[in-house]
């Protein structure tokens, strides 16, 4: 498998973290995980992270009490001005429908490809450069100005890709190697999650098994552990999930945080105080657009 061989290599392999989730709102336990599996895959010596995405789910989720994704989305960005080295990417949420993970982890692997294939085109493919911290960067760089008809292909060819995340070959064959078993991405995508969406995964009809295999044994997850969860026994009792545990980091948070949206949201409807638990400027935005109310209404 791909992640496979990039761990194998003599030098770490570049990653980029994504998290998925409704952020209803965004608090401070979701950019701590962040910072503890960057942490955590660092110390393993095979891996170091460059970035980290975060995608607020589509209003299409329609989960009881969801703000429209533009009040999510504006919170997770005044959220994320804090840190240096992550972004939000609303792509998820613009779409005309809720999307499946796993076509989320597409869409955002074929940008990250297209910053490398956007170099190759340019005479840089056997440099490899180091990509940027800002995974921002790597959307605006693939954009850049044409300078000849080959360069103006290849633009065309970059937003098809970013346009669509089951692209295939291209005519001009810039994208073939992308689909080959050969080809080694130079940064690969990693979902991150709780270790709550891991034993989802054992839900009946909740997950599609072929994107169970697509998530975990193509991309790799890493799980940050609660408390009362010990999701090494759930690998061990799942078939599918302990052919793959090569692909799952497990990350300890030995702070506990229990934060969750959902009694940040019971605790603003009581008109109670949430300070140091989400961001102030998040706070701040919640009060202008008197946010949270009432959360049975889908603002």
């Amino acid at each position: 498998m791909i992640l496979s061989r990039l761990c194998n290599m003599a030098s770490p392999a570049k990653v980029v973290l994504l998290a998925c989730g409704s952020f209803n709102p965004i608090t401070n336990m979701h950019l701590r995980m962040f910072e503890v599996a960057r942490d955590h895959l660092h110390k393993t010596g095979r891996f170091h992270v460059i970035g980290g995405i975060i995608s607020p789910v589509n209003d299409g989720y329609a989960k009881k009490g969801l703000l429209s994704c533009k009040h999510r989305v504006a919170m997770s960005r005044l959220a994320a001005e804090s840190s240096t080295w992550l972004t939000v990417d609303p792509w998820e949420s613009e779409q005309d429908t809720w999307l499946e993970t796993a076509k989320v982890l597409r869409h955002h692997q074929a940008v990250l490809d297209a910053r490398y294939i956007s170099d190759s085109v340019n005479g840089n493919r056997s440099k490899r450069p180091e990509l940027q911290s800002s995974v921002s960067h790597i959307t605006s760089i693939a954009k850049r100005t044409r300078r000849s008809r080959s360069i103006q292909q290849q633009q065309q060819n970059l937003d098809l890709i970013e346009s669509n995340s089951n692209f295939t070959t291209t005519d001009d064959g810039y994208f073939s190697q992308i689909n080959s078993p050969e080809y080694e991405r130079p940064v690969q995508l990693m979902l991150l999650c709780g270790a709550d969406m891991l034993e989802s995964f054992a839900v009946p009809g909740l997950w599609k098994e072929e994107d169970i295999d697509e998530i975990v044994g193509k991309f790799g997850i890493v799980v940050i552990n609660r408390a009362g969860s010990d999701p090494r026994k759930f690998i061990y009792d799942s078939d599918a999930l302990t052919r793959l545990e090569n692909h799952i980091e497990i990350v300890t948070e030995w702070i506990p945080n229990e934060i969750s949206s959902t009694r940040v949201r019971r605790a603003l409807k009581r008109r109670n105080s949430v300070k140091y638990l989400i961001p102030d400027p998040v706070i701040d935005y919640i009060h202008l657009h008197k946010l949270y109310l009432q959360e049975e209404e889908k603002q």
